[in-house]
C-alpha cells in the first residue's frame, strides 16, 4: 500500500507520529510532507522545543521506520503530485482550518495541498483528521464542502467506550479509525461490543 501523509499546523502531532509508526508497522510505503507550520508544532508537541532545526524534527519523526520517504512542502515534483502515480490513500494529520480551507478553495500552496486536490480529483480515498474546537460557521462549511467533494472527515475526538487509561491510548483510538479507513488490519484499540 502507498500512502501520502499530510502533516499541518493543527495541534495533534501525538497522531501524526502515531499514524506513521503504525503505517510503517504495516508494511505501507508513506510519503511525508510537513507544513511549515507543521514543523513548528512537531517540535512542540513532541520534543518541548519549538525551535528544533526542520531537519532534526524530520530525523526523529522518521527514525527506524521503514518505508518512509520525507518530501519538501514545495516538492511538486513529487508522485504525490501527480494523478498519474498509484497512491492508495492520502491522511492530513492534524489537518489545521487553514489547510482544510485551502483544499476545500481548490487552492494549492504546497504539496500538502496538491496531494489532497489529486486524491479527490481522482476519487480516491482522502482522510481529513482536524482538531479544531470549537468550530466556527467557516470552519463547518468547508469541511462539509470537502465531505461532498468526497474526504472523510475524521476528527481527533477518541471515544471513551474502550475504557481509555493512558494518553497512549486516546491516540491509539483515532490512528486505528485512520487505519481502518485506509483498510489496513489493525488491532489498537478495543472495538465497540467486543471484550
Amino acid at each position: 500500500m502507498n500512502v501520502f501523509l499530510g502533516i499541518t499546523g493543527a495541534s495533534g502531532a501525538p497522531y501524526a507520529a502515531r499514524l506513521l509508526s503504525a503505517l510503517s508497522e504495516s508494511g505501507a510505503q508513506v510519503g511525508v510532507t510537513i507544513s511549515d507550520s507543521g514543523f513548528e508544532v512537531l517540535a512542540t508537541e513532541l520534543h518541548g522545543d519549538p525551535a528544533m532545526p526542520r531537519d532534526q524534527v524530520s530525523a526523529r519523526l522518521t527514525d527506524g521506520l521503514a518505508g518512509v520517504t520525507v518530501y519538501d512542502a514545495k516538492d511538486f515534483k513529487s508522485p504525490y503530485a501527480s494523478g498519474s502515480a498509484k497512491v492508495d490513500g492520502y491522511v492530513v494529520c492534524p489537518c489545521s482550518m487553514a489547510t482544510a480551507g485551502t483544499i476545500a478553495a481548490g487552492a494549492m500552496a504546497n504539496l500538502v495541498h496538491r496531494a489532497a486536490s489529486v486524491a479527490l480529483k481522482e476519487e480516491r480515498k482522502l482522510i481529513l483528521v482536524p482538531r479544531e474546537t470549537p468550530l466556527s460557521t467557516i470552519h463547518l462549511e468547508n469541511l462539509l464542502r470537502l465531505r461532498r467533494a468526497g474526504a472523510t472527515v475524521l476528527f481527533a475526538a477518541p471515544g471513551f467506550y474502550n475504557s481509555p487509561q493512558t494518553i497512549d491510548d486516546l491516540i491509539e483510538f483515532i490512528v486505528g479509525r485512520c487505519l481502518d479507513q485506509l483498510g489496513i488490519e489493525n488491532r489498537l484499540t478495543r472495538r465497540w461490543g467486543q471484550e
